[in-house]
């Protein structure tokens, strides 16, 4: 029971790491113009890995698509296949969590599923390290144009979106070291269930001998019918 509490907790775990990393994708926030040294902020410049927009002190936002994806940076396109990555891996990775649990009636036997249930956790683990990859890819990247003196350009801080993915990956990577230590577990649980009785000792047999003649050569009761004064 305990262990069948400890899958379902990993899973649901796994799966809120997973979607809150799946929600980064979309979300506008990634990096957001910095207010340091300013006094008067009349418009906040804030970009994605999709596109770039400008807000300005009424609230109309203008934002423009990068135009080329073969033109983006490098670290924009890294960014982008870490995170697709990382939401394909952790799909997989519930599909399989959902077959290999030992809560579902799916998977085939027990042993069968403790190494399904295994596997599903080595996907979730996989997908949280991609998705904090590439997330500590484009945070590394703002944090080191905002110290560098020699950029004279727009600065930036770091957005909401990023600290959404690292709390995602985080939950991601728990729940499916979890279910990865779920197999080593199951595997205990099994040898516990054969315990051994030791090898019958020579002397144990003799002085057992004397016991089972003593049984066979004791008198046994005759039958009423048989008895001395049946004919009488």
């Amino acid at each position: 029971m305990s262990h069948m509490a400890s899958e379902i907790i990993a899973f649901v775990l796994a799966v809120s790491g997973w979607v809150l990393v799946s929600s980064t994708l979309p979300t506008d926030y990634w990096k957001v113009s910095t207010i340091d040294g300013t006094v008067i902020t009349t418009a906040t410049f804030w970009s994605n890995l999709w596109k770039t927009c400008v807000t300005d002190s009424t609230g109309v936002s203008n934002c423009k698509d990068f135009p080329s994806m073969l033109a983006l940076e490098g670290f924009i396109q890294a960014c982008r296949g870490l995170l697709i990555a990382a939401v394909s891996l952790g799909f997989f990775g519930s599909i399989f969590a959902l077959v290999g649990m030992k809560c579902t009636k799916i998977g085939g036997t027990d042993n069968q599923k403790m190494k399904i249930t295994a596997f599903s956790g080595l996907l979730y683990v996989l997908s949280g390290l991609c998705a904090m990859t590439g997330i500590s890819l484009y945070a590394h990247n703002i944090t080191s144009q905002f110290f560098d003196p020699t950029v004279l350009e727009q600065k930036y801080e770091l957005g909401a979106a990023l600290f959404i993915g690292w709390g995602g990956s985080s939950l991601t990577v728990i729940g499916g070291a979890i279910l990865c230590f779920s197999l080593n577990d199951s595997l205990r649980e099994s040898r516990i269930h054969y315990s051994y009785n030791g090898v019958t000792s020579v002397r144990s047999a003799r002085t057992r001998l004397p016991d089972e003649s003593n049984s066979c050569n004791a008198p046994r009761d005759l039958p009423r019918h048989f008895d001395k004064n049946a004919y009488v």
